[in-house]
């Protein structure tokens, strides 16, 4: 009865968390899109911190309230409109750029009225993925090409070559350097020194059969399925210079503007597939994994996606007052970065939904049966052993019974014979019973009585003893953490080590089981049952 009331309370605890937010230890996932599914775009009000635009597969939706409520917002009359970009103008925060699946929409009031910019020739075309806006000129990226206009929307030609062909990803310009361009597509990653005018490319990745990679042209290969490792590029506020580019097989760093590349650190980071990367202002860097949302911090990658149970996330943002923003499937969730597991050290993601090492440490010498309070109860039970008797009871009966007979009278003539009576003169009889009870207290008990010697005995046996589960307990548990901490940083390659981490995982699981009667893991499907 005890088990299904506790299951109870995880599910509804579970329904909670889901229904209001997700948190688990100071890591809080605040859904706040309501009914809103399947968010691919977010865009935050530069001014005002209480508004926010939400695109999804559906359409655009604005919020005024921090997502309390929702409002539609109407771009087209496709039944099917999603939104795959949302931007504000750099130099008018009034004006607002949707990029979608049915062209570019420009907004001059803040979502009130729109109007459809470009269209496309094409349904390759008119998806817009990517959008640049600069005083000189606007650069779409579309599934099936780039697009420029130079008198802000009004007329776009379409680039000649390779960049009219490709499917472009995203396009980056540097404040600091306001020539400098760059576009992540399908065939690679391309660089423009004079906006546009003329580009180079500077980094390529095609997927290839048994894992080869070269720069070689796929001529055969259909345009609009063509496909590449490049997924997202970044550059530092602080430092134009320094580039990360998100690919299929990890991330890569360039620190001199894309002339040579290195692989970043990937400690942590659970898998290579990184398909989307932001710098902050500060410099700090977030990333999409297939794995999740991850921060780059003291030299490794800290997941800040534990407390979601879903997995597809597609977009990431973050704001003025550093609340991080994710896009999912599930709709769009809030987070506060200096809230979550990262603030308390690299290796506080292993103990999200491990129980802690105190409460496991207490479910050992729980089914030990070695707790401590054990000896004190042995210890006030002798001493009240004084304030009871000794009971001694007796009884004894004595029964005696003593009967005289004799002739004591006769009567008669002369004619007749006579007669004679025969009777007791005397009968005694005896029926004696004796009982006592006696009590006897022997009260120097209350100071020191012979059970206290073998309790003492029996305790210096039982500290051993618990003193020895703990020392197992701590080890076990330790362990794995350290064996997990070393499964994330193999190569996911590396299938053998992987397979003996894991196994050696399990094993100390089952340890831990056997020492707490199967606690452990009995917690750890509880807080799985949490968090989803």
């Amino acid at each position: 009865m005890k088990g299904k009331h506790f299951f109870c309370c995880a599910a509804i605890a579970g329904f909670l968390f889901t229904w209001a937010g997700i948190s688990w230890g100071d890591n809080v996932w605040e859904g706040i899109s309501r009914e809103l599914l399947n968010a691919k775009s977010v865009a935050l009000d530069p001014d005002e911190a209480e508004v926010i635009y939400l695109g999804t597969d559906k359409g655009l939706f604005r919020s005024q309230d921090s997502g309390k409520s929702w409002r539609n917002l109407f771009l087209s009359k496709t039944k099917k409109l999603g939104i795959n970009l949302l931007i504000f103008d750099a130099q008018d925060k009034d004006i607002l750029y949707a990029a979608t699946t049915a062209g570019l929409f420009r907004s001059t009031n803040k979502g009130l009225r729109w109007e459809r910019i470009f269209k496309g020739k094409s349904q390759a075309e008119a998806e817009c993925l990517a959008l640049v806006v600069l005083p000189r000129a606007m650069y779409l990226g579309t599934r099936k090409g780039l697009f420029v206009s130079h008198d802000k929307g009004r007329s776009w030609h379409k680039e000649k070559g390779k960049l009219g062909k490709t499917q472009i990803f995203n396009i980056i310009s540097t404040s600091s350097v306001s020539d400098l361009l760059y576009l992540a597509s399908t065939d690679g990653l391309f660089k423009s020194s004079d906006l546009g005018d003329s580009w180079e490319r500077v980094f390529t990745a095609y997927s290839r059969e048994n894992g080869k990679e070269d720069d070689s042209e796929p001529e055969d290969q259909d345009e609009e399925d063509r496909y590449s490792e490049i997924r997202y590029l970044a550059i530092d506020p602080n430092n134009p210079e320094h580039l990360l580019l998100a690919t299929q097989k990890g991330i890569y760093e360039s620190k001199d503007s894309g002339v040579s590349w290195e692989n970043f650190p990937e400690y942590g980071l659970l898998s290579r597939d990184v398909y989307f990367i932001i710098f902050t202002a500060e410099s700090r860097i977030f990333c999409i994994s297939k794995s999740g949302v991850f921060v780059y911090r003291n030299l490794a990658w800290e997941e800040l996606s534990l407390g979601l149970s879903f997995k597809k996330i597609s977009y990431i943002s973050l704001d003025k007052d550093g609340y991080l923003y994710a896009c999912s499937e599930n709709g769009l969730y809030r987070l506060m970065p200096q809230g979550g597991p990262g603030s308390k050290g690299v290796l506080s993601k292993y103990f999200i939904t491990v129980p802690a090492i105190d409460e496991v440490q207490k479910a050992a010498i729980k089914y030990a049966e070695v707790d401590p309070g054990k000896i004190g109860d042995w210890r006030r039970q002798a001493a009240k052993k004084a304030w009871l008797p000794r009971v001694t009871a007796g009884f004894d009966q004595d029964i005696n019974r003593t009967v005289s007979k004799s002739i004591w009278g006769t009567s008669g003539t002369n004619t007749y014979d006579g007669k004679h009576y025969i009777g007791p003169d005397d009968e005694t009889n005896y029926n004696n019973k004796n009982w006592g009870v006696s009590l006897t207290w022997e009260l120097g008990d209350l100071i020191w009585n012979s059970a206290q010697t073998s309790i003492d005995v029996r305790s210096r046996l039982m500290v051993q003893l618990r003193d020895d589960i703990l020392d197992e307990v701590n080890k076990l548990y330790f362990e794995r953490i350290r064996v997990m901490a070393e499964l994330d940083g193999l190569p996911i390659e590396d299938k053998k080590k992987r397979f003996e981490k894991e196994l050696r995982i399990r094993e100390l699981t089952a340890s831990l089981d056997g020492l707490t009667g199967g606690y452990f893991s009995r917690q750890i499907e509880n807080n799985k049952l949490c968090k989803s």
